[in-house]
C-alpha cells in the first residue's frame, strides 16, 4: 500500500476498475497477511486509485493482494459492451451523440440527441443490435495518439466533448465493422458475450434528447 486515508487506499499496481464514463468502479478483496479486506467502491482521484474498504485499513506498506468480484466485473463488461452496439447501430442509422450513460448490475441506459424514438424505431435499433451481438463481433483495443483522434472525429462520441487535456495517447475500443471510439471502460471480447439485448423502457428527456434504458440477457 502506498497511501492510506480514513477507510482508503492507494496500491501501487491495482487491477481494479475505478469508477468513470459510466461504469461503476470494481468490488472485491485485498488480501493481506493480518486477513482480507473487502473493497466497496474504487475510485480515481488524480493519478491515484483509491479503494474503499470495509475497515480500517493497514498501514501503508503492507503487502496485499487483490482478488476482484469478477462475476460483478463481468456483468459491467457486458453491459458496456452492449451499450458500445446500441450506440454503433444508432450512430448508423441516425448519424446522433450521446448525451449520458449509466450502468447498473440489473439494468443500463443511454441517452442521445435524438428527436424521433417511436415504437418502430425502437424495434430497428433492438433487431440491429441483437444481429450485431449474435454475429460475434470482435472486440479490439487499440491506441491512438491524441492528434490522430482528432483528424477523426467520429471517434468522440459524446456530444460534449470529454477528452482530458493531459490525455496524450487515447484508448479506442473497436467493435469490428460496427462502431469505434474512445473509451477507457472494461469490455468483453466478443459481441457473442453479451448475450441478447432488450430494450426495456425509454423516456423523453427533452426535445431532441431520448433516453433507452437496456436489460442484457443470457449468458448467465
Amino acid at each position: 500500500m502506498t497511501a492510506v486515508r480514513e477507510s482508503a487506499v492507494c496500491l501501487d499496481v491495482t487491477a481494479f476498475y475505478p469508477q468513470g464514463g459510466g461504469q461503476p468502479g470494481d468490488q472485491g478483496k485485498l488480501l493481506g497477511a493480518d486477513g482480507e479486506y473487502v473493497v466497496l467502491d474504487t475510485r480515481k482521484e488524480g493519478g491515484d486509485v483509491w479503494h474503499t474498504l470495509q475497515r480500517e485499513p493497514p498501514p501503508i506498506g503492507t503487502a496485499v493482494r487483490g482478488e476482484l468480484d469478477w462475476a460483478r466485473r463481468y456483468r459491467l463488461m457486458r453491459y458496456h459492451s452492449a451499450l458500445h452496439v446500441l450506440c454503433g447501430v444508432i450512430y448508423q442509422q441516425c448519424g446522433v451523440l450521446v448525451t449520458g450513460c449509466q450502468m447498473y448490475l440489473e439494468r443500463a441506459r443511454m441517452d442521445f440527441a435524438l428527436e424521433d424514438l417511436g415504437a418502430a424505431r425502437v424495434r430497428q435499433i433492438e433487431e440491429a443490435a441483437n444481429a450485431a451481438i449474435a454475429a460475434a463481433l470482435p472486440i479490439r483495443i487499440k491506441f491512438l495518439s491524441r492528434d490522430e483522434v482528432w483528424q477523426n472525429p467520429d471517434l468522440i462520441r459524446t456530444h460534449a466533448h470529454l477528452l482530458p487535456l493531459e490525455i496524450a495517447e487515447v484508448r479506442v475500443v473497436e467493435i469490428v465493422g460496427l462502431d469505434q471510439q474512445a473509451d477507457g471502460g472494461t469490455h468483453v471480447q466478443s459481441t457473442a458475450e453479451v448475450g441478447a439485448v432488450r430494450i426495456v423502457k425509454t423516456e423523453n428527456k427533452g426535445r431532441i434528447n431520448k433516453r433507452l434504458e437496456i436489460v442484457v440477457e443470457g449468458n448467465e
